[in-house]
């Protein structure tokens, strides 16, 4: 089984940082990092390689090269005079990365660095959650192209930011800041380009320093808050507490904090 950092990636750079987190960035800085055909296969690969094997890393952090742009969205010079069929077949790719994302059983930390413009915002969206640079800009420019947000926007927007403002900014296509972004809740802090990438390897430390099946299902639990009412979200929490019940890390964790020690969780 291929590890992320053994696959032959063309659009997309994979280092370590220190022994548990993976950055990942998209790296086709000559076209604001818009994804084509290629990029999102390799997407693909990095989320099911993950899905398949967790253990690969603790935490990821996902940016964009340069300073320009996070990811314009989709190509739209590779979709250009695109057959119907061809275009339902990139998509069809495109869904699979994005549902492979989703699926990702290790947490992901967006560091946007630039414009996170129609697919590109979606992809930010995918992750557990947002930091980004003062200058960076958002958009679903979809509907002024004739299309409209097709990987998952239409659903993380509105759990983001609400269902109202959601829709003002699927439907006009308009940009807003990362101001806006930050005081509406979809970007969790703003920080200045030289301390963007500190800032989130730093969390992603924190996390990976912790036991990593507990964070997995603390995760799937507040994920499931935004689709089950409280005593069945509940009910799903309990399941996830129980699941780490048995776990060695369980035992480390109360062992190390009785000894004054910092814990050396396995993932196990």
């Amino acid at each position: 089984m291929r590890t992320v950092e053994s696959l032959d990636l063309q659009t997309l750079a994979v280092r370590r940082e220190g022994p548990h987190v993976l950055v990942v960035t998209l790296n086709r800085t000559d076209v604001a990092n818009a994804f084509n055909t290629l990029m999102g296969s390799e997407l693909l690969l990095v989320w099911e390689s993950l899905y398949r094997d967790p253990k690969q890393c603790r935490a990821v952090v996902l940016t964009g090269s340069g300073t320009r742009a996070f990811c314009a969205g989709a190509d739209l010079k590779e979709r250009n005079g695109m057959s119907d069929d061809a275009w339902r077949q990139q998509h069809a790719l495109f869904e699979q990365m994005i549902r492979a994302m989703m699926d990702c059983p290790v947490p992901i930390i967006g560091a946007i660095n630039g414009a996170a413009y129609a697919g590109g915002l979606e992809i930010a969206l995918n992750a557990d959650f947002l930091y980004a640079v003062p200058s960076a800009r958002f958009a679903f420019t979809e509907v002024t192209l004739g299309i409209m947000p097709g990987a998952s926007g239409t659903q993380h927007l509105p759990r983001a930011i609400g269902i109202r403002r959601a829709k003002e900014v699927i439907l006009s296509g308009k940009p807003f800041s990362a101001e806006d972004a930050h005081a509406w809740g979809l970007v969790n802090a703003l920080h200045e380009p030289d301390a963007l990438m500190p800032a989130a390897l730093e969390v992603a430390a924190r996390i990976a320093a912790n036991a990593p099946i507990a964070v997995q299902q603390a995760r799937k639990s507040v994920d499931a808050a935004g689709s089950l009412d409280l005593k069945n979200g509940y009910d799903f929490e309990i399941a996830c507490y129980q699941r780490v019940i048995d776990t060695d890390d369980r035992l480390e964790g109360v062992s190390a904090f009785n000894e004054r020690r910092s814990p050396d969780f396995k993932g196990q």
